[in-house]
């Protein structure tokens, strides 16, 4: 058991799936010699080899390509892009191939593949590197689509992500990369895929969030119970399948839901949990569905960041306005 911030995390469990599947390769710009941006792969070039971890050429499309034939012969290759921002020219390749092989083959082949890449705003970064787009990709069919919120959920989804038969695309909030650190047991345990986490019970709102907004989320609903109300905490994990069934759950006790993500505010995974709400949860509600989130423009960097950011304040205020709502 060690105290790890999140970013070790990941590279623990890769290091831990590389050693128990001799199977799992390590691709991208810069993992090798540099341990990639973020350092979450320093030091596994020295531990398992250059034909296992491989500095790729700048090109994304080329390496997700790359990494799509490798999965369908029997290889568990898991990619690094930079920043989330640069997985765009590689849309053709995980849409049309790897997200439709097991389909295109009638399942004689699958792409047991995992696309990782730090995504979301708060450290300041230029154009490109602060994007939240996960709703382009889980839209796509095929596709996996999970994000983890601390330490211990990195560790476990990671390795989840990384068996699991079919490409699985792993956002990691760079954002809250070393912000906390948390106990993590090397034990190889993988965490459920395609299932919701409750991180705080509660009896009068449900709030539901992932990622790095799970920090303000919980600090907003332990500011809401100084006031006598009680928020129940979900965090998706995995946006896509996602796990209705503990929302509607949850929504059943409490009446009330509020939403919180990054990414901007129309068509986003907010207005997919909203719909199935409306869907299938419209009897148990007291009051509309509210969403917190980004505004629909460009992360407007540098000076103007923060204010693009949800808040605790701004989540509050939701909640507050759902509660009083009759």
């Amino acid at each position: 058991m060690s105290e790890l911030a999140l970013v070790e995390a990941v590279r623990l469990a890769l290091a831990r799936a590389m050693s128990d599947d001799e199977t799992v390769l390590l691709l991208g710009e810069d993992v090798g010699i540099d341990g990639g941006v973020f350092r979450a792969t320093d030091g596994l070039l020295a531990r398992f080899g250059e034909a296992r971890v491989i500095d790729t050429p700048l090109s994304e499309s080329l390496f997700v390509g790359l990494a799509v034939g490798l999965g369908a012969q029997g290889f568990r290759p898991v990619i690094e892009y930079q920043f989330m921002g640069f997985m765009y020219p590689a849309i053709d390749q995980v849409l049309n191939h790897a997200g439709r092989l097991r389909n295109r083959t009638r399942g004689r082949l699958s792409c047991p593949m995992v696309i990782r890449a730090p995504y979301g705003g708060g450290i300041h970064a230029p154009e490109h590197h602060s994007e939240s787009m996960e709703a382009l990709f889980a839209h796509i069919p095929g596709l996996r689509v999970v994000i983890p919120s601390s330490p211990a959920k990195a560790y476990g989804l990671l390795l989840a992500a990384i068996r699991d038969p079919d490409p699985v695309v792993f956002l990691e909030p760079k954002r809250v990369y070393r912000a906390t650190k948390e106990d993590v047991a090397d034990d190889g345990a993988a965490l459920p895929l395609d299932q919701c986490f409750t991180l705080r019970d509660g009896r009068d709102v449900t709030l539901v969030s992932w990622g790095a907004m799970l920090q303000e989320t919980l600090a907003a609903a332990e500011t809401l119970a100084a006031e006598g109300k009680e928020a129940e905490v979900i965090d998706v994990a995995t946006l896509k399948p996602l796990d209705m069934e503990t929302i509607l759950a949850s929504v059943e006790r409490t009446g009330r839901c509020v939403i919180v993500q990054e990414a901007p505010l129309s068509g986003g995974v907010g207005a997919e949990i909203a719909a199935g709400l409306a869907d299938r949860g419209l009897v148990s509600l007291l009051a509309p569905v509210g969403r917190v989130a980004g505004y629909d423009t460009v992360m407007p960097l540098p000076r103007l960041e923060a204010h693009y950011m949800p808040t605790e304040q701004r989540i509050l205020r939701k909640l507050r306005e759902t509660l009083a709502y009759t």
